[in-house]
Formats: structure tokens, C-alpha cells, sequence
């Protein structure tokens, strides 16, 4: 997936003042596993005769491809989607009662603890005083400002700015709107999707965090980076070029 050797760390200078851009989901605090553990179950309920567990998702890859576009992200949209997978697929009559615990199985994400990442509070204070922070994520709009606020760590931040999809034109615009300086600009995440590809096109510079639980739709190859790009292990190890 990545053009780069992940054990690698990139050695650079401290920067002295930078504007930083940070991911939410999966960069500051866990989500996507909470996904994974809806879909294990929603697959054990379908309990399909001869679809792989794989058939199944790769069903469900297929629907939530088709449908970003209508309903963007969230659980809200995620419920929908698991609910028309089990349209499609349920070998048995479609009961109302059914429909509802697989709409419940996606529903209840928001309802599961936040949980911040191991050494991300700390850091991010120790860069807020030293770099202008903005929290750049995507989705639903209060489902992520909820995020924010559950997290503590909105406070540490210059803004925080929620968008329906994070794309190259989304990071020009979020650039040009305040003012950033290309060079010393740096969009911080865990998805070469969403993170790390388009903030590359968008003519800005990269931390690539790799999650063990990133969504396997935000997967991607990361080009060569002509020198934008910085690799790192854990989200700690920001203190140590920034």
C-alpha cells in the first residue's frame, strides 16, 4: 500500500512554526474499530449458507461505494448501508424486526466510549503551543463535532472544520481560506485516501500515521513525495520534528 518503507522515519530539522492540519478518526481517536465490530456481527446475524465472511463485506464494500456519494459517512449512513446489504443478501423472509436490529447495529457507533489514542493529548498540547492546529475531518456534521467534544481536545485546537469529503480542492480551500503557507504546511493522518494523497496533490506536505484498523476503503498506494512526505510510527513521535 505504501511507496515508502514505514520502518523508515524521515529525519528533519525542527520546524520552527508550522500550520498542522490533523485528522480525527483513527489519527486522535479510535473509530473504525467500532465499524469492524458492527460488521462481524451484522455478518453472524445474516449467518449466509455459502457466502464467505470475505463475500459478505466485499457485498458490503460494493454498497457503501455506491451510496458515499448520497449519504456521505457516518453511522447514520453506515446503518442504511447494512440494512440494504441484508436486503440483498438474507436467504430467509425480511422481517421488520430484522431490518431494525441491523439498522441498530450501525445506530448504536455513536453510543460507544471515545477512546483517545495513547500519547495524543499530550502531544497535542505540546504542539499547540508551539504550531497553529486545525482538526480537519469528515462526516456527519454533528456526529463529528459530538467527536470533538467527547474527545477533550477541541480546546488545544485554532479550529476545528468538518467537510463531506476531504479531496484535494477541500485542502486548496481549507489552505487558501486562512492563509496557510504551503511550504510549512502539514496534513497529519492515517488514511493515504484522505489524508495523505490529496493533501500531497493539494501541494502541501504529509505525516502518514499508519492505523492497524483503518478502513480498508481509505486504502492506497502513496506515491513518491518528492521530500513532502513524513512517516511515523505512533502519534507521539510528532514532538520529535515538530
Amino acid at each position: 500500500m505504501l511507496g515508502v518503507d514505514i520502518a523508515n522515519i524521515i529525519r528533519r530539522d525542527m520546524v520552527a512554526h508550522a500550520f498542522l492540519i490533523v485528522d480525527g478518526d483513527d489519527t486522535l481517536w479510535e473509530n473504525n474499530v467500532y465499524f469492524e465490530e458492527a460488521i462481524e456481527a451484522f455478518t453472524d446475524f445474516l449467518a449466509h449458507s455459502s457466502l464467505s465472511r470475505e463475500q459478505v463485506r466485499a457485498t458490503l464494500d460494493q454498497i457503501e461505494l455506491l451510496n458515499i456519494r448520497v449519504h456521505g459517512y457516518g453511522s447514520a449512513a453506515f446503518a442504511r448501508n447494512l440494512r440494504q446489504c441484508y436486503e440483498r443478501l438474507a436467504e430467509r423472509n425480511i422481517r421488520k424486526e430484522d431490518l431494525d436490529h441491523v439498522m441498530a447495529l450501525g445506530k448504536r457507533i455513536v453510543e460507544q466510549p471515545m477512546r483517545v489514542l495513547a500519547g495524543v493529548a499530550e502531544t497535542v498540547a505540546y504542539l499547540a503551543g508551539r504550531h497553529e492546529l486545525t482538526l480537519f475531518t469528515k462526516g456527519e456534521l454533528e456526529e463529528q463535532r459530538l467527536k470533538v467534544e467527547r474527545s477533550g481536545l477541541g480546546p488545544q485546537f485554532d479550529r476545528v472544520a468538518v467537510v463531506a469529503e476531504k479531496d484535494a480542492r477541500a485542502y486548496r480551500q481549507l489552505v487558501d481560506e486562512h492563509g496557510f503557507d504551503p511550504a510549512r504546511t502539514w496534513m497529519i493522518g492515517n488514511s493515504p485516501k484522505s489524508d495523505i494523497n490529496p493533501a500531497l496533490q493539494a501541494g502541501i506536505n504529509a505525516v502518514f500515521i499508519p492505523h492497524t484498523h483503518t478502513w480498508r476503503l481509505e486504502a492506497e498506494e502513496i506515491p513518491g513525495a518528492d521530500g513532502r512526505l513524513l512517516v511515523l510510527e505512533r502519534f507521539s513521535q510528532l514532538r520529535d520534528h515538530f
